[in-house]
């Protein structure tokens, strides 16, 4: 790390911290030839991953989008919000550690709705009616048939 002081391109690391919740690590640095002390921050460099929508449009994938639809999903359900931010931290891990650079929406929406159905039926097929754009009551009743044979 070149020293922010004299531009030498050595320093030795004094000290290491993490910081942030673990994602940053503070770095207290010595510049080898001045001795001036400076700090340094070291993360985890981020690669876009862009969301592919159904019309073909692409923008870059944003966790709060995602957390938004769900809030709308479980609105006036008694869901707790820690459960709601760790299926968006489920989701989120899944689409980072999957290493594309592009994801379809679909595919995101069938995440949501699978984490949706284990914390809670209502919020599923308000998600899921939406999401899949039920076009009539016969394939909304069709989703409603495939819960309740599961849930027996």
């Amino acid at each position: 790390m070149k020293c922010m002081y004299c531009g030498c391109p050595d320093s030795k690391v004094i000290d290491s911290r993490s910081a942030e919740d673990g994602t940053i690590i503070r770095r207290r640095r010595e510049c080898i030839n001045c001795g001036k002390r400076f700090t340094t921050y070291e993360t985890v460099e981020n690669t876009p991953v862009f969301v592919v929508k159904s019309n073909g449009a692409r923008q870059v994938f944003d966790p709060n989008k995602v957390k938004n639809g769900i809030i709308k999903a479980c609105e006036k359900r008694a869901v707790p919000a820690s459960k709601i931010d760790k299926l968006v931290d489920d989701i989120q891990k899944k689409i980072y550690n999957s290493l594309a650079q592009e994801i379809s929406s679909k595919e995101i929406g069938e995440m949501v709705c699978e984490g949706l159905k284990d914390i809670d039926e209502v919020a599923y097929v308000r998600f899921a009616s939406v999401y899949r754009s039920f076009t009539d009551t016969s394939s909304f009743m069709k989703e409603l048939e495939n819960i309740m044979k599961k849930g027996k």
